[in-house]
């Protein structure tokens, strides 16, 4: 009896529950944005963005990323659990389980073009981890996959809404998509020597500290340019790549063997981008409402 509640709390803290909002609120936000409305699609996708997702996209990472996090100082609380090994295999078989009937959900109620959309999402988010595949140790292309896992529940949410694919979309999602690399590849800064002693790639352990944090600044400064191509007032959330700005900076001359410096700034980012849903959400909120 004791051993259901470990392996409920590791399946939980697999699929890092500070993180469920991360995803589900891209796809609603997208699919309401593009018109669609209360509706059984939005109530299952966003369910789907929450928890199964994150499960999918967070455990399989857990289980093959083991022998790394066990040398990873950060790991065992809110960013991310150390996984028994004992739990490995339950965590694939509900991740499996948890995805598939949304999944079937979905491709049922959505068209063959949110339907591709949805595939293109799952096989990055399965080939970021999966032996064979790894994503996550080619570099650059780690911080392309990583991106597409929040910014795909958002072309699959205007997807899904058949909603179309106008200028701001546009804007939005390049600049998004510029964003979650930049996130990326400073998250991956903090981990260079744990991942470099488990023998694992990325675009920091390539890079190293400094210029992947240089790179950071460039790709949040890009991201927010490009907002402000989009139309008035949309063009104020490029403002929002300040913050962001500011708290990578005091990195930008990092050496490899203080990386785990940066986790400062990654805890930082953490709390940026809970006041940053609150202001994107207020800036849809007028949006919709006229501008």
């Amino acid at each position: 009896m004791s051993a259901a509640p470990s392996a409920v709390g590791q399946l939980v803290g697999s699929s890092r529950p500070l993180s469920w909002v991360n995803t589900a609120y891209p796809f609603a936000a997208a699919y309401l944005m593009a018109g669609g409305g209360l509706s059984l699609e939005l109530v299952l996708g966003t369910l789907y963005f929450l928890v199964p997702y994150n499960l999918l996209m967070y455990g399989i990472n857990d289980v093959f990323d083991y022998e790394s996090d066990l040398r990873n100082p950060r790991k065992g609380g809110v960013e991310g659990v150390i996984l028994d090994r004992r739990w490995h295999r339950l965590t694939v078989i509900a991740a499996v389980v948890t995805n598939v009937p949304f999944l079937v959900a979905l491709l049922v109620l959505g068209s063959w073009s949110s339907t591709a959309v949805l595939a293109v999402v799952v096989l990055a988010v399965v080939a970021y981890s999966a032996p064979g595949l790894r994503f996550k140790e080619r570099p650059v292309l780690d911080s392309m996959t990583s991106s597409t896992h929040f910014v795909g529940p958002a072309v699959f949410g205007l997807a899904l809404a058949d909603g179309p694919v106008t200028r701001t979309a546009v804007v939005v999602l390049v600049a998004f998509f510029l964003w979650g690399m930049a996130s990326q590849a400073f998250g991956a800064v903090q981990d260079i020597l744990a991942d470099r002693e488990a023998g694992i790639a990325s675009v920091a352990t390539w890079l190293g500290a400094a210029r992947t944090v240089r790179g950071t600044i460039v790709a949040y400064a890009a991201a927010g340019a490009v907002m402000l191509l989009a139309p008035w007032p949309a063009s104020l959330a490029g403002l929002l790549a300040l913050p962001y700005l500011v708290s990578v900076w005091p990195f930008r001359s990092l050496p490899d063997d203080r990386c785990e410096e940066a986790n400062r700034g990654w805890r930082r980012f953490l709390r940026l981008n809970m006041l940053t849903g609150f202001l994107v959400t207020l800036l849809l909120i007028w949006i919709a409402r006229g501008g």
